[in-house]
């Protein structure tokens, strides 16, 4: 038993109950909620390990509850719905979920991507919580990211991305690898949501401060150089 808890928030109580089921097989502790207020409520009432979030649920949306939650909660989340619209999951990723899979799914790739994400949360919290590239300063408790002590504000997606960059400088990253790592699922179509990103940042940090940290590698990806 590896007592690692999760909470499921998902209306369709078949699919609810299989979750929990294999969860508990798996060795997890499993909590229900089968509207969006009840599940945020017991987000933030209790502690969790990972939470299952669909998109469509009465009361409230699971991009509602998942926005709320992020206010004050960086637990991992993997959304859980029948849409498969590109913009749904924009939106899902970009408010800060770590993960997103499409009904129906195969539940050996779902627990696959909660091992994921687990561990990638266990890594997180081994990891230094400063990180820094001359004037550019990273917290990752705090979220919070200063150049020459200049606050800049970034989405959740975009920190991220700045982040494994930071963690990986002077490593040429493929496109395939940073939607792997940043975004947390296989993304079977275009790559250019990568490039989209790189551009926010750059826009933000590099055009801003005259000072070009993010690199393209043509025909491969980006790389992020520390010139010391």
């Amino acid at each position: 038993m590896n007592n690692q808890r999760i909470l499921i928030i998902e209306d369709e109580i078949k699919i609810a109950r299989f979750l929990e089921l294999e969860l508990k097989h798996e060795g997890y502790e499993v909590d229900q909620a089968h509207d969006g207020r009840e599940g945020l409520d017991k987000a933030l009432e209790q502690e969790f390990d990972l939470i299952i979030l669909d998109i469509m649920l009465p009361s409230m949306n699971g991009i509602e509850v998942l926005r709320r939650l992020r206010q004050g909660s960086e637990v991992p989340v993997i959304m859980l719905t029948a849409k498969d619209e590109i913009m749904d999951k924009v939106v899902g990723l970009d408010m800060g979920a770590n993960d997103y899979v499409t009904k129906p799914f195969a539940i050996e790739e779902l627990l696959a991507r909660i091992r994921a994400a687990l561990k990638r949360k266990v890594t997180q919290i081994m990891t230094s919580s400063i990180l820094e590239l001359d004037g550019l300063k990273v917290d990752l408790d705090k979220y919070i990211v200063t150049y020459d002590n200049e606050a800049i504000e970034l989405t959740k997606r975009e920190f991220d991305l700045l982040r494994y960059f930071l963690e990986n400088k002077n490593i040429v990253l493929t496109r395939d690898k940073i939607l792997q790592t940043v975004w947390g699922y296989d993304y079977m179509g275009d790559t250019n949501v990568v490039d989209v990103y790189v551009r926010y940042i750059r826009c933000k940090i590099d055009d801003k401060y005259s000072k070009k940290i993010i690199h393209t590698v043509r025909g491969v990806g980006y790389l992020l150089k520390d010139e010391k």
